[in-house]
């Protein structure tokens, strides 16, 4: 069965008033998520990877040995990735659950010193590519980056959060200012009971 583009599970000007603009939604999902699943449908078609879940693609298909990965790869990660994305991020009050707070100021000292570090990765990740707030298997937490579509799941961690800086993410509401529109994905958009709730 051939993935397909699921809808946003909000509006597209829902995150407006918090710093991401209904055309940003409308180019990045419409658009370039939809592009990941359209290519990505057609890359494994007729391949032994057709019929397969996202995450056996992305683990059966990812090297580690390579900087540059092959199409299934790069589009199905993207397609997974971009799914986790729009769900990580909400309207509402976004109030961080005791539990999730908790672990943060475990692992990192503060809530304010993981953001420090989540923001740090994300504005150095040279290029595109993804910051992640990852569980390892001991079950400590970790920040990470990736480069291009590559996720957490090629190197056996959970992801709990996740901020795309491709360009396409941040260019329409804060052109070249990647530190400013991190900043701002933590500070409004993110959905903490999402994250807290795969821990």
């Amino acid at each position: 069965m051939a993935f397909e583009l699921p809808d946003l599970p909000y509006a597209h000007d829902a995150l407006a008033a918090k710093g991401m603009s209904a055309e940003t939604m409308e180019f990045h999902h419409d658009l370039h998520h939809n592009a990941y699943v359209t290519n990505g449908n057609a890359a494994i078609a007729g391949t032994e990877w057709d019929g397969k879940s996202l995450e056996e693609i992305i683990v059966g298909t990812y090297d580690a040995n390579s900087v540059a990965q092959n199409g299934i790869f790069n589009n199905i990660s993207q397609l997974w990735n971009h799914n986790q994305f729009w769900e990580m991020m909400g309207p509402g009050d976004n109030a961080m659950p005791t539990e999730l707070e908790k672990a943060l100021v475990e692992n990192f000292g503060s809530v304010a010193d993981f953001k420090t570090a989540f923001s740090a990765a994300g504005a150095g990740q040279f290029g595109s590519g993804w910051a992640w707030l990852v569980k390892n298997a001991d079950g400590s937490l970790a920040v990470t980056k990736t480069e291009n579509g590559v996720n957490p799941l090629c190197f056996g961690q959970t992801a709990l959060l996740g901020c795309d800086v491709w360009e396409h993410s941040y260019y329409i509401d804060f052109r070249n200012k990647r530190p400013v529109y991190l900043t701002n994905f933590l500070d409004n958009l993110v959905n903490w009971e999402n994250v807290a709730s795969r821990m």
